[in-house]
C-alpha cells in the first residue's frame, strides 16, 4: 500500500515460508493462478492469496482477482486459501490461525482499541485469544472455528494430486470423497456458519483429528480488512486506518498456521519503503 503524504512511500510485499527467517520464504504472487508449495516436516501446504484493489509488489501482479465474484466471496476483501496434506497427527485443538508482529505497536493504537478487540471477538470470531498491547502482539484462534470455509477431501491415494491444488478452486463447505463420511462420524454441520460454532467447543475440536495423508482445504477472508490503505472496518464503528510511520524502514506482519507447538507453515506479510509513486 502507498502512504500518504509527501513523506517515504510505501507498497506491501508478501512472502510466504515455513519459519519466521525470511531466507526460507518466497515472494506469493498476489491475485495469479499460481500455487505456492511449502512442505516441512509436518505438512504439505499449497496456498493461494487474492486481495481486492492490490497495489503492491510484484508491480505486475493483478489489482484483483475472478475469485470474487463467485456468489460467496463477492463482499470479501481478501482470501487465503489453502490445501494442506499433514504428515502427522494433529488435534483440531492445536492448530491455529493467527496474525502477529515483531514489534510492539501499543503507542500507535488508537484510544478504545481494547475494546475493539472485544467487539471483533463477539461480531467476527468468539475463538479469538490474544495481547495486541504486547512487545510482539499477536492474535490467533483455532482454525477449526475460524476458516469461512473447510473442506475434508479423501486420502492422497485416493486422489489425483491435481486435488491438492488450490489456484482455480473456490473452496466450499462440505466434504468430498472419504471426507465426506469423516464429517457425518463428528456429526460436523454442512453450513459453513454452524461448523464454525460447532467448533467454538473445545472438547469438539480435541475430538478432530487432521489425519497424515489426508487432504484438508480451507479458505479465510472477510469484507473487514481492506489492504488497499489499510482500512479496518466494523459496522457501525467507523474505519480505522493504521499510517505507517515515515521514520521505519520496514514493518513486519505475520499470518500463520501453527501448531500451537511447532510451526508448519507462517504467511509473513511486510510494509517496505520503495521510493517514490
Amino acid at each position: 500500500m502507498t502512504s500518504g503524504g509527501s513523506g517515504p512511500q510505501y507498497k506491501l510485499q508478501i512472502t510466504a515460508g515455513p519459519t519466521y527467517d525470511t531466507s526460507t520464504h518466497s515472494l506469493v504472487h498476489v491475485n495469479s493462478d499460481t500455487n505456492l508449495c511449502i512442505e516441512t516436516e509436518h505438512a504439505k501446504v499449497n496456498l493461494c492469496l487474492r486481495i481486492q484493489d492490490y497495489n503492491g509488489l510484484p508491480d505486475s501482479s493483478p489489482k484483483t482477482h475472478a475469485h470474487f465474484s463467485h456468489p460467496t466471496r463477492v463482499n470479501d476483501q481478501y482470501s487465503l486459501a489453502i490445501s494442506f496434506v499433514p504428515k502427522k497427527r494433529i488435534t483440531g485443538n492445536d492448530l491455529v490461525l493467527g496474525n502477529d508482529l515483531d514489534r510492539p505497536i501499543r503507542d500507535r493504537l488508537p484510544p478504545g482499541s481494547s475494546y475493539a478487540f472485544k467487539f471483533i471477538k463477539w461480531w467476527v470470531d468468539p475463538g479469538l485469544e490474544g495481547d495486541i498491547y504486547a512487545d510482539q502482539p499477536y492474535i490467533y484462534g483455532p482454525c477449526l472455528s475460524s476458516w469461512n470455509y473447510f473442506r475434508v477431501c479423501g486420502k492422497e491415494e485416493e486422489t489425483e494430486n491435481s486435488e491438492a491444488e488450490i489456484h482455480e478452486a473456490v473452496v466450499e463447505e462440505g466434504g468430498e470423497g472419504s471426507g465426506q463420511a469423516v464429517r457425518d462420524e463428528l456429526q460436523i454441520p454442512e453450513d459453513n456458519g454452524l461448523r464454525q460454532k460447532f467448533f467454538l467447543d473445545e472438547q469438539k475440536r480435541k475430538d478432530f483429528e487432521f489425519e497424515p495423508g489426508r487432504i484438508y482445504k480451507a479458505d479465510f477472508g472477510n469484507p473487514y480488512i481492506g489492504f488497499s490503505g489499510m482500512i479496518i472496518s466494523f459496522l457501525p464503528s467507523p474505519h480505522w486506518t493504521y499510517y505507517v510511520e515515515s521514520n521505519m524502514r520496514q514493518i513486519s506482519r505475520s499470518v500463520s498456521l501453527a501448531s500451537r507447538s511447532r510451526l508448519p507453515s507462517i504467511l509473513t506479510k511486510r510494509t517496505m519503503s520503495c521510493g517514490t509513486y
